[in-house]
This record gives C-alpha cells, structure tokens and sequence, in this order.
C-alpha cells in the first residue's frame, strides 16, 4: 500500500512507515513485580503495554498522546519471576487525529532462551495539541504484508469500535 493509498484525514501530514516509530522493551521480573503464585502481576503487564504504546505513539506523532482504549486482554502464559518480559509495540493504523496500537508481550526463559507469546492488545491513543486538544496526526504507510494486514484489521476494529461508542455499550 503507498502513502496516498494509506493517507486519512490526516493527509497534509506526511505519512511514516510503522518502522520509524516502534518500540521494545525488555525487563528481568523481580520479586516486587509478583503476585503470590511467583508470575508477574496482570497490572504490571497492563501497565507496561500502557507505558510502550505510547511511547510509540508519541514517535509515531512527535506530541504528546493519552490513552483512549484498551482493547480485550487476555494472559495466556505466565511469567514467573526471573524471567525476561518483552513487549513490542508498532502502530498498526491510524486516523485523524487517533493511532491505533499493538503490543505483543513475550515471556523468555534466561536460561533456556524458550520465548512464549504471553499476551496481546490493541490500544487507541489521540495526539494532543499545545492547548491539549487533539491534533491531527501522520497516516501510517504499511510497507509488507503482515504490516498491510494489520492495517486493514486496524481499521476493522476502528469501526467496531466506534459502533460501540455510538450504540452506549
């Protein structure tokens, strides 16, 4: 897909490819980061989606971003103290003044090196002007496949999403 094909409202912006704004992080989970059965705690997780989403939508923008949505979270996989916590973050579609982001979470044994994908989410984040009022922002131009495919999903649950504000649910 090309600039203009992947061009919204946010048009007279030039479009970035999701390479130019991801993020990853990595983090040893220690003790204060676990509930009682020894796994990092769910909030911990939720936190950090929260904190590498925006800092990718933030680069992906160059302003300053609030959460809007968090969509469904679910853990599949634990990850139990002394392990390795990776979460990778790109921008997967984009509005007018609105990103849409997907963070995947991995938990990686240090010993072993076995990575397991823990937990996924989409969040929505809106660039904020100097007066705090949303500012447009670039269009995301997909560059591969899997970058395209996320795009157009990107845009399906956009959609969702805004049938559901619009019907109060």
């Amino acid at each position: 897909m090309s600039g203009a094909d992947a061009k919204g409202a946010g048009a007279e912006l030039p479009a970035k490819k999701p390479a130019e704004s991801q993020v990853e992080t990595r983090e040893l989970i220690l003790p204060n980061d676990t509930n009682t059965h020894g796994n990092v705690l769910g909030g911990k997780v939720l936190h950090g989606m929260d904190i590498v989403c925006a800092m990718t939508a933030m680069r992906h923008c160059r302003r300053p971003v609030v959460t809007a949505a968090m969509d469904h979270v679910e853990f599949h996989h634990a990850i139990p103290e002394g392990h390795f916590m990776t979460m990778k973050a790109s921008v997967n579609t984009t509005g007018r003044t609105s990103m849409e982001i997907g963070v995947k979470v991995l938990g990686e044994h240090p010993m072993t090196g076995e990575v397991r994908h823990t937990s996924s989410a989409y969040l929505t984040f809106v660039a904020l002007d100097e007066k705090g009022k949303p500012a447009p922002v670039p269009p995301i131009d997909p560059q591969t496949d899997a970058q395209r495919r996320r795009f157009e999903q990107g845009r399906e649950r956009t959609k969702e999403r805004r049938a559901r504000r619009k019907s109060g649910e």
